[in-house]
């Protein structure tokens, strides 16, 4: 065995006449996706499980499936957040990737490859990455989640080269915990609950596939950060069904009222409050509405302006806002973001060219999918601020009155 060999970490846990061995890898590591290869070449297993989702999954064998995103659908799901925090973290990994010639999850590829030359069934054992984050977004106080969004968009800002010593580092986690931990402040409550659900949602799977299909000698691929918290799950006596833990770690945590409430409450005092103005004077009802036009427009109309956006989208997210902010069920971006679309509709070639220039700070703005990405935050952010601020402006008119 060489060196590169024995510094692959990794685990064996034995039931009665069955095995699992884990190897833990780095995920833009040379070295990880040339032992996989090594590893499967021996004939020794009788199946692969990957760190791998099924949409992440789809993305590694199929790159390609970004041209056939229906963006409109996107926008009206309510996804669009949740599309750029996926494409913000697969920029990080691919800038990680780029310095060293490699690409990002070779070691996964490999293992995928190497399984279907082998014939051997490709077991997907990690949970969903939409599900993931929208959990750690959900499980943290709404003050750190301004850290976890700053640290996942730092990531892109950052031009610093990599060494080859903290790329090795990745070994200890993957691209949402090396992003987190690197740019996010209070990083140890982002990422540490990340990491345990993890490990034992995947320690879930590998016994629920040991179990259902009895494979004697199962090989899996994970993240070396991971490593250890797989196998302390595996080892433990759980009387827990596979099925259950599974199930509940699946569940997104329903999100607070008060996030629901607030808007509905700031829309009554507004209209309160220009009903009060109209019954003190004409003058300052109009005043009022004056106000609340030019900064909840106003500020609607500059997030449109930063993201690039075309010109009769920024006079379009000036319209909406004020209008959008009464009622919200209908977000000003969703306007804006289909504006853009209608005037700057993207072809094939932004979609194809999707991996590429969402590595660099210039290609979100350059690329047309991810500028209608940027117009529907950017908007929706300007005219979440302009209602407060226009609210506070309208108290400050009637008291002042």
């Amino acid at each position: 065995m060489n060196s590169t060999e024995q510094q692959q970490p990794l685990s064996i846990i034995k039931f009665a006449d069955r095995q699992i061995t884990l190897l833990g890898t780095a995920h833009v590591s040379r070295a990880s996706a040339e032992y996989v290869k090594a590893l499967l070449a021996t004939g020794d297993y009788d199946a692969v499980a990957v760190e791998l989702c099924p949409s992440r999954y789809q993305a590694l064998i199929n790159p390609n499936a970004l041209s056939r995103m229906d963006l409109l659908e996107v926008l009206r799901k309510g996804k669009a957040a949740m599309v750029t925090a996926s494409l913000a973290l697969g920029a990080y990994q691919q800038r990680i990737a780029e310095q060293f010639g490699i690409e990002p999850g070779a070691e996964m590829r490999a293992a995928v490859d190497s399984a279907h030359s082998a014939k051997l069934p490709v077991l997907l054992i990690d949970r969903e990455v939409g599900t993931t984050l929208k959990r750690i977004y959900r499980n943290v106080p709404w003050w750190q989640r301004f850290n976890l969004i700053g640290g996942l968009f730092a990531s892109l800002i950052s031009r610093d080269t990599v060494s080859e010593e903290e790329v090795e580092r990745l070994k200890e986690g993957d691209v949402l915990e090396t992003t987190f931990s690197q740019f996010a402040m209070e990083a140890e409550n982002l990422y540490l609950p990340l990491i345990d659900e993890r490990d034992r949602y995947m320690a879930a799977r590998l016994r629920e596939e040991i179990n259902q299909n009895e494979y004697r000698h199962l090989l899996g691929v994970i993240g070396a950060g991971h490593l250890r918290g797989v196998t302390r799950y595996l080892e433990q006596d759980d009387a827990t069904p596979a099925k259950k833990t599974i199930t509940e770690l699946d569940q997104i945590p329903p999100p607070s009222r008060w996030p629901k409430i607030i808007p509905w409450l700031i829309v009554v005092l507004v209209l309160v409050g220009f009903i009060f103005g109209f019954y003190r004077s004409p003058e300052l009802g109009w005043q009022l509405i004056i106000d609340w036009i030019l900064i909840n427009g106003g500020l609607a109309a500059l997030g449109a302006l930063i993201a690039g956006a075309h010109p009769l989208t920024i006079v379009g997210a000036f319209a909406a806002a004020p209008l959008t902010s009464l009622n919200p069920t209908i977000g000003a971006g969703m306007v804006t973001a289909a504006i853009e679309t209608f005037l700057r509709r993207p072809t094939v070639g932004d979609f194809s060219r999707l991996r590429q220039e969402t590595v660099h700070i210039k290609g979100w703005w350059r690329n047309r999918v991810t500028r209608i990405l940027l117009v529907f935050l950017l908007s929706t952010l300007g005219s979440a601020v302009g209602t407060y601020v226009a609210g506070f402006k309208i108290i400050d008119r009637l008291a002042g009155a």
